[in-house]
């Protein structure tokens, strides 16, 4: 690659940057449903055009933004899972879950552009998926890696499912969860569910003048929701 070309790289790759960073601000101050090219445009000293350059849509540099929050709270959690007692799988999901709600609790816009009120006309493409399914991935592998050892002590296997229920099920086993019975296949996605529910009620202000002490709350609810899949 020649020198010219790397220069222009990087150049490319500071205005892309600066570009979000811009964006980024726009979402914590007005919400990501005012997300505005021309208002960047001017934040930056530039011509709507040329920010129309690196970002042909305001949907476009939305899904980049998402993608980028998306894969920063999977990283983090996939940092903290790999730092914990492989066998322990009850204190991986726990240690797991504190790291989703230290993210959220320190990125509380980006949270909210990933599970806050969807943007009025804006439909998240097929791009977001790895991103999205990264911290998913890292609790579905928890529970698989505690089947796989026969470290889980509910009778999951003998929970029946409804018909259409059960085809979900089997497509997310089949996903994720290798090997996992479809009845534990559900709780995990229940517990799952619970979990972005706690904090999303914490960061939201649904739980105000219910806890007093989120982060014990949140724990004590984390051990119970492992307890709730089995995990041991």
């Amino acid at each position: 690659m020649s020198v010219q070309r790397t220069a222009r790289a990087r150049v490319r790759a500071e205005m892309i940057a600066e570009i979000k960073k811009v964006a980024r601000d726009q979402v914590a101050t007005a919400g990501a449903a005012a997300l505005s090219l021309r208002a960047i445009a001017r934040e930056l000293g530039m011509v709507s055009s040329a920010v129309y350059r690196y970002f042909p849509s305001r949907d476009d540099l939305l899904t980049a933004l998402i993608i980028d929050s998306y894969d920063a709270l999977g990283a983090a959690v996939e940092r903290a899972d790999a730092r914990a007692v492989r066998d322990d799988h009850a204190g991986r999901w726990a240690v797991a879950c504190r790291a989703i709600r230290g993210w959220a609790v320190a990125n509380p816009h980006e949270y909210a552009l990933l599970y806050g009120s969807p943007v009025p006309g804006y439909r998240a493409p097929q791009d977001t998926i790895p991103a999205a399914t990264r911290v998913s991935a890292v609790l579905a592998g928890i529970v698989r890696d505690a089947v796989a050892a026969g470290a889980v002590g509910q009778p999951a296997s003998a929970i029946q499912l409804p018909g259409g229920f059960a085809a979900d099920a089997a497509r997310l086993r089949d996903a994720l969860m290798d090997g996992v019975p479809d009845g534990l296949v559900a709780r995990s996605l229940l517990a799952w569910t619970a979990v972005f529910g706690m904090v999303s009620f914490e960061l939201f202000g649904h739980l105000n003048n219910v806890v007093t002490d989120y982060a014990e709350a949140f724990d004590h609810q984390m051990r119970e929701l492992a307890g709730f899949v089995g995990l041991t």
